[in-house]
């Protein structure tokens, strides 16, 4: 009887072994998948999809538009006929040909007056040209009250690898960057996002009234860096209208533009029109087929 009891104790205590041991082995498995999950990001998916961020051009909330621009900073590989900053001015036409190349590295800064208020929600959005979801081309946001001083708004780029000329993103892993949609929508942007910014808090700039948006073309090579110190890329290379293309940058929150107080660029050619023959690149560049 004793035999058995000893027996039925020592099956009982390796029963109960075998069963923490597994039990061990369960937690051990799920933690890593755990942490995925709960570390997995996913920013707004492209326009039209449940969840996008995605202003379109007509959105009837868009009150005004850009009416000036100054320190049109000409990056490379960008050519005459894409270097024309009036087809910025007004409302954005969600087309390839009415917008002004910054080029490779080059920026441009955007005036307002009235100026953009900070209000509920986003206040203003940048419309980019790329002719897909998923070539794009982006760039920095920074604003400013005085147009001396800048505030950049925070921006990550979880994109793993590097992307060539005609490669795409995964508009899920990138925010906080302008040209994130398609040619006809625009990114959003609210002003609350960086009212805790020193120079914000210091009064260096107010974010009551915006008078100038500055839009910074990231190369895509990875040699640029987001808020985080992530490398960022997007199609690389591009040629003869390289970097951001900007179409026109809408205000949501601030004064109601007066009749007839917003300015309007000058209507575009096809580049056939202006003597370059060319087609479309997926990132919104064109490729020069005259030989």
């Amino acid at each position: 009887m004793d035999i058995l009891l000893i027996r039925k104790h020592t099956y009982g205590l390796l029963f109960l072994k075998i069963h923490q041991v597994f039990q061990i082995c369960l937690i051990l498995f799920f933690i890593p998948i755990f942490y995925s999950f709960a570390g997995a990001v996913s920013y707004s998916p492209v326009a039209g999809q449940e969840g996008s961020i995605a202003i379109h051009m007509d959105n009837p909330v868009l009150i005004g538009w850009a009416n000036g621009y100054e320190n049109y900073e000409i990056g490379t590989d960008v050519d005459e006929v894409w270097q024309t900053p009036e087809y910025a001015l007004g409302k954005a036409i969600g087309t390839s040909y009415d917008i002004v190349s910054l080029g490779c590295g080059g920026s441009i800064t955007m005036i307002f007056d009235p100026p953009i208020e900070n209000g509920e929600g986003w206040d203003f959005a940048v419309f980019e040209n790329s002719f897909n979801d998923y070539s794009l081309e982006l760039s920095y946001v920074e604003v400013s009250s005085n147009g001396i001083d800048f505030v950049r708004f925070d921006n990550i780029s979880l994109t793993p690898d590097p992307v060539s000329g005609y490669g795409s993103l995964d508009t899920t892993l990138i925010n906080g960057f302008a040209g994130k949609f398609r040619q006809g929508y625009g990114t959003p942007f609210d002003l609350s996002d960086i009212s805790e910014k020193p120079e914000v808090q210091s009064n260096i700039v107010d974010i009551s009234r915006i008078t100038h948006v500055r839009i910074v073309d990231i190369i895509g090579d990875g040699s640029f860096f987001d808020s985080e110190s992530n490398v960022i890329y997007d199609p690389y290379p591009t040629v003869n209208s390289a970097g951001f293309d900007l179409d026109a940058i809408g205000v949501s929150n601030g004064a109601p533009y007066p009749e007839g107080g917003i300015t309007e660029g000058p209507s575009p050619l096809p580049p056939e029109q202006e003597g370059e023959a060319g087609f479309g690149g997926q990132s919104g560049c064109f490729i020069n087929t005259m030989f």
